[in-house]
């Protein structure tokens, strides 16, 4: 699966000892687009952490499987990046467009908060 969003947020590098030698993980946050961005902690082992990517601020598209694990009676469920990719500029990558206009990459333009999201409506959730 993958998901394009903004890193928000980096935890702390862990890092350890096991019985196949040194292991480190990366959990990062990511925002998504959207009219309901959703936030998504996600990890990162060993050589799949991308430092250039993994900075607070920018766009990132990640590959990722979901994982869930039963211990105890109870279920936990780990989201595993397995490859990560920094975005171009305006958070999109840059793509060849087939119009005769010459230019050869493509951006979104940015999005703005509908009316009724503006700052003030604390309460109007639309659910």
């Amino acid at each position: 699966m993958d998901i394009k969003g903004r890193v928000i947020q980096l935890l702390a590098l862990q890092t350890g000892e096991g019985k196949n030698g040194t292991w480190k993980k990366q959990d990062f946050v990511i925002e998504t687009d959207g009219q309901y961005p959703k936030k998504i902690c996600i990890s990162a082992w060993g050589d799949k952490i991308n430092e250039s990517a993994l900075q607070v601020g920018n766009e990132v598209n990640v590959s990722f499987d979901v994982e869930s694990r039963e211990y105890n009676g109870r279920w936990y469920t780990d989201v595993k990046a397995w490859k990560i990719d920094a975005l171009g500029a305006g958070g999109y990558e840059s793509a060849p467009v087939a119009s005769g206009t010459g230019s050869t990459s493509s951006t979104r333009p940015p999005t703005e908060l509908p009316s009724t999201f503006q700052s003030g409506d604390e309460d109007n959730l639309p659910f």
